[in-house]
């Protein structure tokens, strides 16, 4: 999901002096830092600590230790990650490997904190299913991490109210927008209140919320973000058009939208879900172990997205990947770690079965039986996602100027019914058109 960068003036600054720093001591243009292959490898995670996931991660370092000789140590860290960066960079004690998310990458590269990896010259690189290294590609169609995890999007269904009111799972969007309305006009619960509603949305402008969950519905329809070669917006054209008028109509004709929506973000709208406010959720599969503590596993279903306009059903794809930094005194154990982490093994530990321990959400490596490390078949509702229709944010210097400025408009368009979406979104192009420019890359 979306996460803040950090953005202060002194960060800012930090990374300045970071990158100076680094590429004189780096592997571009200047004096080379003396090199070690046996020198002890720090790994950076960003995980709370004490978790399973650090737990996790520590058995992934002790076991590429046995096989390599080479130390590993894990730090985990989870609040102001970034911040924390910073300082290591300043410092000149950057870690010499970090498990982040692929949407801090933009970033990374911007600082200069990450070195470029050779795609093909990666050992299993080949094995990694292809729409996984767009996680890991720069603006310039350069490599800066190897991708580690991935993740994708569902419908989360209140089974018990779709059984009761005798309806079938969603076959088409038609049906979808159906079963949102019976279950805010049907009362689906039995308790003689009009307090239930179909769909839960994050819909805040913070973090680009609103446009995090709209994407894939956005592709699903046939609409884009970009025009193919990524040099002129595609937001207003036909498609994306349309695929905003069914969001507006969700919220203002059929209002089959959890009140409140407009001003939530994942927090609040978890628990909307798993207290019976709203029966249908498209999130990730991190939720289902705490829905089925809070809810009851029985309760409810993870279906996929069916297919929109477009033919598709496409989803979001997130995920981390392994970034290799700048200045190590070990770039060979950089690249043997990167490589035991993509490998059947590594993706397999991190897995860690059916438990909340995963590191590994989804596995990269397509040689990975997801079933046979995994006996909880909702799970492969995401793989299959995933393997068929996963699609990561556009390539770009830096996204989230964009996430931004689409989540502010579709806010406002959902918070105003008398708006229009094709002039909403003709406006937003407009804006989509000068930020291209302003990072080099419009027509």
């Amino acid at each position: 999901m979306p996460r803040r960068s950090a953005s202060t003036l002194a960060v800012a600054l930090t990374a300045a002096l970071a990158l100076t720093t680094l590429t004189a001591c780096g592997s571009g243009g200047g004096k080379q830092s003396a090199t070690d292959d046996k020198s002890p490898l720090e790994i950076w995670v960003r995980k709370p600590p004490g978790s399973n996931t650090e737990k996790t991660h520590q058995a992934l370092a002790a076991k590429f230790t046995e096989q390599t000789g080479i130390p590993a140590h894990v730090t985990a860290l989870f609040d102001d990650f970034e911040t924390k960066l910073q300082q290591a960079a300043a410092q000149k004690k950057l870690p010499d490997l970090i498990v982040n998310d692929t949407a801090q990458l933009g970033t990374l590269v911007k600082q200069g904190l990450v070195t470029q990896v050779d795609r093909a010259g990666t050992k299993g690189g080949d094995q990694l299913i292809p729409a996984s290294w767009d996680a890991a590609k720069g603006a310039d169609g350069k490599y800066y991490g190897v991708p580690f995890s991935a993740q994708s999007f569902a419908l989360f269904v209140r089974k018990d109210w779709r059984e009761k009111l005798g309806l079938a799972q969603p076959t088409n969007w038609d049906e979808l927008d159906a079963l949102a309305t019976a279950f805010t006009t049907r009362d689906p619960d039995g308790n003689g209140k009009a307090d239930s509603y179909g769909y839960v949305v994050p819909g805040s402008t913070k973090r680009g919320y609103l446009d995090w969950y709209f994407s894939s519905f956005l592709w699903s329809a046939g609409g884009d973000y970009f025009a193919q070669d990524g040099k002129a917006p595609a937001i207003a054209d036909a498609a994306s058009v349309a695929a905003a008028q069914r969001l507006k109509d969700q919220f203002c004709t059929a209002k089959s939208v959890v009140p409140g929506a407009a001003t939530a973000e994942t927090t609040q709208a978890h628990p909307l879900f798993e207290t019976g406010k709203g029966g249908i959720y498209f999130t990730g599969p991190y939720n289902m172990a705490r829905f089925d503590k809070s809810l009851g596993k029985d309760k409810y279903e993870v279906i996929a997205l069916p297919a929109g306009p477009g033919g598709k059903s496409v989803s979001l794809a997130e995920g981390e990947n392994a970034y290799l930094m700048a200045g190590s005194k070990n770039p060979g154990g950089q690249k043997r770690y990167a490589e035991f982490l993509i490998g059947i093994e590594g993706q397999t530990l991190g897995m860690a079965g059916d438990t909340d321990g995963n590191v590994v959400r989804l596995p990269v490596n397509k040689g990975v039986d997801l079933a046979s490390v995994r006996k909880d078949e909702r799970w492969l509702v995401f793989d299959r996602a995933y393997r068929e229709g996963g699609r990561y944010v556009p390539v770009v210097k830096e996204w989230t100027p964009f996430r931004q400025a689409s989540a502010e408009a579709l806010n406002a368009m959902v918070a105003d019914c008398g708006s229009d979406p094709k002039a909403v979104l003709g406006k937003l192009a407009t804006t989509f058109a000068a930020e291209l420019k302003k990072q080099g890359a419009g027509s």
